[in-house]
Formats: structure tokens, C-alpha cells, sequence
């Protein structure tokens, strides 16, 4: 649940990064919104999951 979180937080930092840059549209965000929920619905959503939590176990596992 963790790692949702902060990756749900990354984007919004990112969202906000560029909307306030002028290169994110509030239409093209709400779009972008929209898509993840629908993607959230689908088959493919626990092979993202999974994809993204072996990603984090990875980038965890790293020493500096």
C-alpha cells in the first residue's frame, strides 16, 4: 500500500510540475485521470502492479 502511495504522490508532484509549467493542460490531466481509472478496471491492472512493485523491490534493494 505503501508504494501506491508514494507513486500516486510522484505523479500528482509531476501533474502539478507541469501544469504550472504550461506543458500539462487541466484537459489533457483529467484525461490522464480518467485513463487510470479505466486502466485500474481492466485485466491489466495487476500486471502493472506487479510490474511496478518488482520495479520497487528492485530500486530498494539497491545500495548507494
Amino acid at each position: 500500500m505503501a508504494i501506491s502511495i508514494s507513486v500516486v504522490l510522484l505523479l500528482v508532484v509531476l501533474a502539478v510540475v507541469f501544469m504550472r509549467n504550461g506543458t500539462l493542460k487541466p484537459s489533457h490531466a483529467a484525461v490522464c485521470v480518467l485513463l487510470g481509472f479505466y486502466m485500474a478496471s481492466t485485466s491489466l491492472a495487476p500486471t502493472i502492479h506487479n510490474g511496478l512493485t518488482a520495479t520497487a523491490d528492485i530500486v530498494s534493494s539497491l545500495k548507494p
